[in-house]
């Protein structure tokens, strides 16, 4: 074991004497206190390491040992419902050895070794096996937890065994004298292999309209939240995490404040998952790095995060990432990179800042998995950006926009008016939209990306007019663009905002989406119609069925939303016979 000493201390970085021999990103134990660090730097004999722990009454001369391996991540049952802190140590067990007050130097490994789980073989003795392939699987709350083949590891099963197991006894043993057990280690700095990335085609759903059908997000893609303080951003991510479309969700609260983590935490045991019916925390695995915990460890936290998703995505499993948020990550590697005298880039930022986020985002994807089976899954990340005052360009954010395939901008004007989820429509994207056009015609209607383009459209036309209204005023518009607000306003109110906290409203199913926004556009179709057989617009907007469509949100029957496209016709032609006939 290589073994050094301390020679200079700078807040979160020291410098180590004597480390010849060491590699890159080898994971050491820092003075006395046997502090976790990892190697970021290597000259001559010294060793530049980031400290996961506070340094203070770290001394100089103290040890430094190497120990070999790089910083990794323990893979394998028990990780569902967990709640670990940025280097995977669980923040339970912790408390259980030092209490309220976490010790330094305290290491814990990120999964329970005393816990027994059934093991299920589905390969015999005489199986050639490869990396990824399954050689059996444990119930973990409601999900099949596949025991796969670690990376790199092939060969001819010998004996496999059936049972009760601790996830590092010994399960099979290979003609070679192999042995595996349930436990995998992977470094978090690499991504794991797979065979091959497949098109963005798949779209995430979440339940939330403007997210779903204005801006969609597609399974193995990328998505970025950026907002100023207060706009919604966490309130987003968790509504997200609640309602996303996959078996597994990772939610990494980087640099966050710790009573936003306490809500995730005495929140998501009580919420239900409307897809399954089983509590949304036995899917959900959470790395909590708060503003008040040592700053290098936030930056390993987004690694070991990523690394756990593609365990799940090797199982064939659809994954969400959220990570709340890189901004404070971003801020991390700033402050890392001062005490490594670098010189700073935008801001102060590192010039790798676009590197290292382009590194992170590049390891989401839908793909086939590595093995010799069949087996597709995804990691989708979804990163929230804090820009200091809103300021959408600011570095984090810019970096952030050349990578992101969809892009929902919160607004602070829409949040102040009370209007969440507070996306700007007309700032934000989806680069996704013509990718998941076929799968939208096919599994809900063909006319949706038609619907959806023109309420785009509406609500651009009312900026535009608005621009006019607030020169003239509304009374200087003719009939045919008052209606375009009236529709726009509808449209943002009935359809747009949506409470997070109404269980009708909370969570939108895809087809009640779709009637919805039909609806819409049908009373606009129908508004028009009639006003060209001289119907009063004041009397168009003043229909019963209007109503009704401003209480599209709670209705629950999809049939009664159905039957509200033809009220909306059939009253608006009872108005036009009725003006025909006062004419006559």
């Amino acid at each position: 074991m290589i073994t050094g000493t301390i020679a200079r201390i700078s807040g979160p970085v020291i410098t180590a004497r004597n480390m010849t021999g060491s590699r890159m990103y080898d994971v050491v134990s820092v003075g006395k206190a046997a502090l976790p660090g990892e190697i970021i730097r290597l000259e001559a004999d010294e060793a530049v390491i980031q400290v996961y722990e506070d340094t203070t009454g770290l001394m100089i001369h103290e040890p430094v040992e190497n120990t070999g391996v790089p910083l990794s991540v323990e893979l394998g049952p028990g990780l569902l419902a967990s709640i670990y802190d940025g280097v995977q140590r669980p923040l339970p067990a912790l408390y259980a050895k030092s209490g309220n007050y976490i010790s330094r130097g305290i290491m814990v490994p990120g999964l329970d070794r005393d816990k027994k789980w059934a093991f299920h073989p589905v390969k015999k003795a005489g199986d050639d096996v490869q990396s990824g392939d399954v050689i059996g699987t444990v119930q973990e709350f409601h999900l099949v937890h596949s025991i796969m083949v670690p990376p790199g590891v092939t060969g001819t099963i010998k004996t496999i065994s059936s049972g009760e197991f601790t996830v590092v006894d010994t399960v099979c043993i290979l003609e070679d004298g192999t042995e595996l057990s349930m436990l995998q280690r992977w470094p978090v700095r690499k991504g794991r292999p797979f065979i091959k990335r497949l098109d963005p085609e798949v779209p995430l759903l979440t339940g939330q309209r403007v997210f779903d059908t204005m801006f969609p997000l597609v399974k193995g893609g990328t998505a970025m939240i950026p907002g100023g303080f207060g706009t919604g951003k966490t309130v987003s991510e968790q509504t997200l995490a609640k309602w996303a479309d996959t078996q597994v969700v990772v939610y990494i609260g980087c640099g966050e404040r710790g009573n936003e983590m306490t809500d995730v935490l005495t929140e998501f045991p009580e919420l239900t998952d409307p897809r399954t019916g089983y509590p949304l925390i036995e899917r959900t695995i959470m790395i909590a790095n708060t503003s008040n915990m040592p700053v290098a460890a936030r930056e390993a936290s987004i690694y070991t995060g990523i690394t756990i998703a593609e365990y799940y995505r090797d199982m064939g499993i659809d994954v969400a990432l959220l990570a709340d948020s890189t901004s404070r990550w971003g801020e991390a590697l700033r402050e890392v990179s001062g005490r490594l005298e670098e010189m700073p880039g935008e801001e102060g930022y590192p010039a790798y800042l676009a590197t290292r986020l382009a590194a992170f985002y590049e390891r989401a994807g839908r793909v086939i998995c590595a093995g010799s089976e069949e087996k597709t899954g995804s990691v989708t990340i979804i990163g929230a950006v804090s820009p200091p005052g809103g300021d959408f360009s600011e570095p984090i954010t810019q970096n952030t926009l050349r990578i992101a395939g969809t892009f929902w901008a919160l607004d602070a004007n829409l949040a102040y008016r009370r209007h969440y989820p507070s996306v700007n429509w007309i700032r934000s994207y989806s680069l996704y939209l013509e990718d998941v056009e076929d799968w939208f015609s096919e599994q809900v209607a063909r006319d949706w990306y038609q619907f959806r383009g023109r309420a785009m459209y509406i609500l651009q036309k009312e900026v535009e007019l608005q621009e006019i209204v607030q020169l003239v005023g509304p009374d200087a518009l003719p009939d045919k663009e008052k209606v375009v607000l009236e529709i726009a306003k509808i449209i943002r109110e009935d359809f747009l905002q949506q409470s997070a906290y109404s269980d009708d409203d909370s969570f939108c199913p895809l087809e009640k989406q779709y009637w919805m926004l039909k609806v819409i556009i049908w009373y606009y179709d129908a508004i028009r119609a009639a006003m060209r057989r001289s119907v009063p617009l004041r009397q168009l907007l003043s229909i019963p069925a209007r109503s009704e469509i401003a209480r599209m949100k709670e209705q629950k029957d999809l049939g009664r939303l159905k039957a509200l496209s033809d009220l909306v016709w059939e009253q608006t032609e009872t108005l036009e016979v009725q003006t025909c006939s006062t004419a006559a």
